[in-house]
C-alpha cells in the first residue's frame, strides 16, 4: 500500500512556504537522490532498527523485572506494551507514506499543525539530546569496569586510562565520524556490528544461567504494591523506543512502501523481544533480588564477561550517531522555523549548519557527560518522555486519520475504531509519563539525591 497526498487533498503541506523547511528539503533530498542513488533494503533496515531500539538498556531489564514483581508481572506488562509500541510503529510508517514525510516530525507537522509539530521538534531534541549524553556515561563506565577487571583499581593514577580520557579520545575517534552523514542509512554497516554485539551479550547471559553456577536471591513472584507494576514501564519505553528513528529510516528505503517496511519492523521488532525477554528472565534468575541494575556487574570478571563490557561500548559507539541524526534534525526544524529562511538558503548552506549543528551537538554532549557522570534517575526520565513518542504523537496523528477517514468515505465504524484507539492512545501515554515523573522524582526525594552529591563514578 502506498498512499500519496491525493488521498489527503487538505494537506498541511499546501503552504510554499512551509513546504521547503529542512524536513521538506531533507525529504525532497530524498526522494531526488533514490532516482540516482540506490536505497536500502528492507533487511538492511532491520539492523538501523534494531540498533535504535537495543541499547545499554538491556542490562537494567533484570533489574527491572525484579521492582515489577518478578518475571510474570513484568512479561504481561512488556506484552500489554508491546501491542502498542508496534501498532504505533505501523501508525507511524502509514502517517510517512500518506503525507510523504521524511521525520518523526515531520509526520506530526503534516497531520496535526505546525504548533504541534514545534511541540514535537522540542521534545525529540531534548529526547535525543538527553539520550546521547547517557550513551556517553556508559561510555565510560564500561570502560571504567574493563580497566579495573584489566589492569586493577589504581587505573585512574595514569593519566591513559583516566575515565575523561577515555570517553573523549575513543568518542572522538569511533563515534564524530559517523555523525556527519546526511542520510541515516549510512550507518546500516556500523549498526550491523552493534547488533552483533549485544547478540553475545544476550547469548552470555543465557548460557551464564544454564552453565552455573547459580546461586539467585530471592525469586519475586508478585509486586509489593500495584504501582510497583510500573516500575518496569519506563525501562520497557526507553528500550524499545525507535520510534523517532523510524521515519528517517523509511525515507531511505528502496521500495518506500508500508508493505515493504512491515517486515522490516516484524523482524526487528522480533530480536528486540527476544533480546530484551531473554536478557531479563535469565539475568533474574541468575541473581534474583540480589541482580545489580546492570546486570554484567553481577557477574565476576571472567574475560567472557569482560568481552562483553566491550561489547555493549561498541554498540554504543554505533547508536550514539542515530540520536544524533534525529535530534539534529529536530533541531534543525527549529532553527530554520525560527529564522525563518527561505528555500535557497535551506538548500545553499544545508552541508554548512549540518556540519555545525553536528559539532556543537557532540562537543556539549561530550562535555556533560564528563562534567555529570550519574544517571541513575536520567534513565527513569527519559523513560517516560519516550512514552510520549510511542503513544502521545502517534495517537494525535491517528485522532487526525480518524477526522478525515469521517470526511471522505463517512464510514462511522472505521471512525469509531480509529477515535477510540487514538483516545486510548493518549490517555494511556500522559498516564505512564505522569506516573514516570511522579515515582523518578519521589525516588530522588526519598534517596536525598536533590542535594547536590559527589558523582559516583569507580574512580572516586
Amino acid at each position: 500500500m502506498s498512499l500519496r497526498h491525493k488521498d489527503y487533498p487538505d494537506s498541511s503541506f499546501e503552504d510554499s512556504n512551509e513546504r521547503f523547511g529542512l524536513i521538506n528539503e531533507v525529504q525532497v533530498d530524498f526522494a531526488g537522490r533514490a532516482r540516482v542513488q540506490k536505497g536500502t533494503s528492507w533487511y538492511g533496515a532491520v539492523f538501523i532498527v534494531v540498533n535504535a531500539a537495543l541499547g545499554a538498556g538491556l542490562l537494567e531489564f533484570p533489574y527491572a523485572y525484579d521492582g515489577a514483581g518478578g518475571v510474570l508481572v513484568a512479561v504481561i506488562v512488556q506484552a500489554v506494551l508491546m501491542v502498542f509500541i508496534i501498532g504505533a510503529l505501523l501508525l507511524l510508517t502509514y502517517c510517512s507514506d500518506v503525507k510523504q514525510s521524511a521525520t518523526y516530525q515531520d509526520v506530526i507537522h503534516a497531520l496535526c499543525g505546525k504548533n504541534a509539530q514545534r511541540a514535537c521538534s522540542v521534545c525529540v531534541s531534548v529526547y535525543c539530546f538527553g539520550t546521547c549524553i547517557t550513551f556517553f556515561i556508559i561510555i565510560g563506565d564500561q570502560w571504567d569496569r574493563f580497566l579495573t577487571y584489566a589492569h586493577g583499581p589504581d587505573f585512574c593514577h595514569y593519566w591513559y586510562m583516566n575515565r575523561t580520557f577515555t570517553i573523549i579520545v575513543t568518542s572522538t575517534v569511533l563515534v564524530l565520524p559517523l555523525c556527519f552523514p546526511k542520510r541515516i542509512d549510512f550507518l546500516k554497516y556500523a549498526s550491523a556490528l552493534g547488533v552483533l554485539g549485544v547478540v553475545y551479550v544476550v547469548f552470555l547471559v543465557s548460557i551464564k544461567y544454564f552453565v552455573g553456577p547459580v546461586n539467585p536471591g530471592p525469586i519475586r513472584t508478585s509486586p509489593r504494591s500495584w504501582t510497583d507494576v510500573f516500575i518496569v514501564v519506563p525501562t520497557i519505553c526507553f528500550g524499545y523506543q525507535c520510534h523517532v528513528s523510524v521515519i528517517p529510516v523509511y525515507s531511505c528505503l528502496e521500495k518506500r512502501t508500508v508493505k515493504e517496511f512491515t517486515k522490516t519492523i516484524s523482524v526487528a521488532m522480533a530480536i528486540c523481544i527476544m533480546a530484551y525477554t531473554f536478557t531479563a528472565i535469565f539475568g533474574y534468575w541468575t541473581f534474583g533480588s540480589k541482580v545489580s541494575q546492570d546486570v554484567l556487574v553481577s557477574y565476576k570478571p571472567d574475560p567472557e564477561v569482560l568481552v562483553a563490557i566491550i561489547m555493549i561500548a561498541a554498540k554504543i559507539y554505533t547508536t550514539y550517531p542515530i540520536l544524533l541524526f534525529c535530534g539534529r534534525a529536530a533541531a534543525e526544524s527549529l532553527w530554520i522555523d525560527l529564522r525563518k529562511l527561505p528555500p535557497e538558503t535551506i538548500a545553499s548552506q544545508e552541508r554548512t549548519r549540518r556540519i555545525v549543528q553536528t559539532l556543537i551537538w557532540f562537543v556539549t554532549s561530550l562535555a556533560l557527560a564528563v562534567i555529570i557522570p550519574n544517571i541513575a534517575d536520567v534513565i527513569s526520565l527519559l523513560g517516560g518522555m519516550a512514552a510520549v513518542f510511542i503513544l502521545v504523537f502517534p495517537g494525535m496523528c491517528l485522532l487526525k486519520v480518524a477526522q478525515e477517514v469521517s470526511t471522505s468515505d463517512g464510514s462511522r465504524h472505521k471512525y469509531r475504531l480509529f477515535l477510540a484507539t487514538s483516545i486510548l492512545f493518549i490517555v494511556l501515554g500522559m498516564f505512564i509519563l505522569g506516573v514516570v515523573t511522579t515515582q523518578a522524582i519521589m525516588h530522588d526525594i526519598n534517596s536525598g539525591t536533590t542535594t547536590p552529591s559527589k558523582p559516583k563514578t569507580i574512580c572516586n
